[in-house]
């Protein structure tokens, strides 16, 4: 038994095999940001890797059976068969590819591994996590009483902030009473499904979530709050919250967040917005305008891992009022802390879900360290050039066309033929190039339509890559057989 658990902790192996790991992940990102399109069999790099699900679940079932315990020979075949995000062809999901140093310092916290729910577990990255949470807050523009945590995922960290408003502005005490009150709040119909997740999640069910139409560009339509607020109060609801989009999962889009503070401090409404993606925009010059009010708001939640080259899952989660954070979990826990009134900043567990928290930290703090956000404001900036430089592209072309001119990185168009189902020949477009993997984009649905959506986010994309992808798109188009996508009216 020994003998196993001395094998299992060598540090020599450990060196060896770390040092391994590094040299597969550093030739994987000089292939991958050199330019070099072309791999070494004469096929295009791919940015998906495609493998279906029942196949990837037998190479993975025989591979446990193999006799080859080397963690090279695992650690390569992961590579392959995963997503690469360094890619300049990757244009899909909200994440963006993590900067090497960051994606170190997420190895040393696994290798530590402090729980840090309380200070003592985890004294530097608890410290570190008050840093962080500082720095985005007076970038937001929030004044000294700012305070926040980091936690996983932009879902978590908006039914956080939206149980803190329940906790703060709700007429009856639900946490500690329950309730029985029909609570509400109001977003944009294109708001992310992860807000009308965490109105479910606290009960209210679907009338406590009041989805304010958009405009032509997809943002909330702010002069129809007045309206709906006041409807929801005549039908005996109570609307404590506005939750603004900065910006929309589809789209793109940034709602007016100056008009929605002013229409919440009119009514002494909670505040929140919803910046997983588009709140890196507060460290970009050029494109700060985009959320001016987000300062105005009573909580934000950004996600560092979307536009702040952090790995997954990194989440902020910052309070106008930093001593709001500690009324949304009023517990006792006497073998965590000695005194449950006091805020004790340092015992993160007193205001996250998680007990056992990850060294998030560590992992953006190591970026602003050797960095500085100088790196996010050069980050964020060339990827929202790059949704501007695509959607030119998409209108310069015949058959191609734009869903609506983009605010940011995300960009959504389409392929029109006349005589097809549009919505039918879209979605095998996005199979084929899935399958084939070359460039990896994702598909989304507005108002019934389907649309080629592209997220970028790898730096090193340039002109040529997105007029290869679009290249690509035509020559699908002469490739597939549309007679299965013959119209079923119009789209």
């Amino acid at each position: 038994m020994e003998k196993i658990l001395r094998q299992a902790y060598d540090p020599e192996q450990f060196r060896k095999d770390g040092y391994a790991l590094v040299d597969l992940l550093a030739d994987h990102l000089a292939r991958t940001s050199a330019k070099q399109e072309v791999a070494s069999n004469g096929q295009m790099e791919q940015a998906l890797p495609w493998i279906a699900p029942e196949e990837s679940l037998a190479f993975w079932q025989k591979d446990k059976q193999t006799a080859d315990a080397s963690p090279a020979t695992f650690f390569e075949q992961v590579l392959a068969q995963s997503v690469q995000l360094h890619n300049p062809h990757y244009m899909g999901h909200q994440i963006s590819p993590p900067v090497p140093v960051s994606a170190l310092a997420g190895f040393l916290g696994d290798f530590i591994n402090n729980g840090m729910g309380v200070y003592e577990m985890g004294m530097a990255s608890s410290t570190l996590e008050r840093v962080v949470v500082t720095e985005l807050a007076k970038a937001i523009g929030f004044g000294e009483q700012a305070d926040g945590v980091l936690t996983s995922g932009g879902t978590l960290g908006n039914l956080t902030a939206l149980l803190t408003a329940r906790r703060l502005k709700a007429k009856s005490d639900v946490w500690n009473e329950g309730g029985n009150q029909q609570l509400a709040l109001m977003v944009s119909e294109q708001a992310h499904y992860c807000v009308d997740r965490a109105v479910r999640i606290m009960g209210w069910g679907a009338e406590g979530i009041i989805k304010v139409p958009c405009n032509d560009r997809f943002e909330m339509r702010t002069d129809l709050l007045e309206h709906y607020y006041q409807e929801a109060t005549a039908s005996g609801k109570q609307v404590i919250a506005v939750v603004g989009s900065a910006c929309s999962t589809s789209t793109g889009s940034f709602d007016d967040l100056s008009a929605i503070a002013a229409f919440c401090k009119e009514h002494a409404l909670w505040f929140h917005v919803d910046g997983a993606h588009g709140g890196a925009t507060v460290y970009s010059e050029k494109y700060r305008h985009l959320v001016k009010g987000i300062e105005l708001a009573d909580s934000v939640v950004v996600d560092f891992h979307k536009m702040l080259m952090t790995p997954s899952i990194t989440t902020a989660l910052v309070y106008c009022k930093g001593l709001d954070s500690y009324q949304t979990f009023s517990q006792e826990a006497q073998y965590l802390w000695a005194k449950n009134e006091s805020p004790e900043w340092y015992n993160l567990a007193k205001r996250t879900f998680e007990c056992t928290k990850l060294l998030l930290s560590v992992r953006v703090y190591s970026i602003m360290r050797t960095h500085g956000t100088a790196l996010f404001d050069a980050f964020v900036s060339t990827c929202y050039d790059l949704g501007k430089t695509l959607a030119g592209l998409v209108i310069a072309r015949a058959n191609f066309s734009l869903l609506t001119p983009p605010a940011c990185n995300i960009v959504c168009f389409r392929y029109e033929k006349e005589g097809v189902d549009l919505n039918a020949l879209n979605e095998r477009i996005r199979e084929q190039l899935k399958v084939e993997g070359t460039y990896y984009i994702v598909q989304t649905k507005i108002k019934g339509e389907t649309w080629l959506r592209t997220t970028l986010t790898n730096p090193f994309t340039e002109v040529r890559h997105l007029e290869g992808l679009l290249d690509r798109i035509e020559e699908v188009v002469l490739e597939i057989d549309t007679a299965d996508c013959k119209s079923a009216g119009p789209h």
